[in-house]
Formats: C-alpha cells, structure tokens, sequence
C-alpha cells in the first residue's frame, strides 16, 4: 500500500508537469498536497508498525525471563 499511494502521487507531479501552463500551479499544488497526505500516512503506518515490534520484543523479552527463573529455579530445588 505504501508503495501504491506513493507512486499515485508521483503520478499526480508528472501529469501535472505535462499539462496546461495555466492549470499547472494548481495542479502542482494538488499534487504536493496528495503527496503528503501519502507521506503522512506511511509514516503512520510505520510508527504502528513500530510501535508493535516494540511490544512484541518486550514480550519477548519477558518471556524469556520468566523462563530462564524458572529453570533456575528448577536446578536450584534438584540440588
């Protein structure tokens, strides 16, 4: 998807490049402004994305804590 808006607005730069001298400023305009509602909405996708890792590593994380006290705890009680 980040991909398709992405392309979609670099699309929208060069048709508005090769159109009408008169209607290109607004073009222009229309096409930046497309452009960073798309960059905007990949760089929300990536911050989620991030977000999940992170939580998804602490969970992890804690996980392997919990096991490794409790392995320790398992040899110490065989002693």
């Amino acid at each position: 998807m980040k991909k398709s808006l992405l392309a979609a607005a670099l699309m929208s730069l060069f048709l508005a490049a090769c159109g009408q001298q008169a209607d290109a400023p607004e073009a222009a305009a229309s096409a930046a402004d497309e452009a960073a509602s798309a960059v905007d909405a990949v760089a929300s996708e990536v911050s989620d994305a991030a977000t999940e890792a992170e939580s998804a590593a602490a969970s992890a994380a804690d996980t392997a804590v919990d096991a490794a006290a409790s392995a320790t705890g398992a040899a110490s009680e065989a002693q």
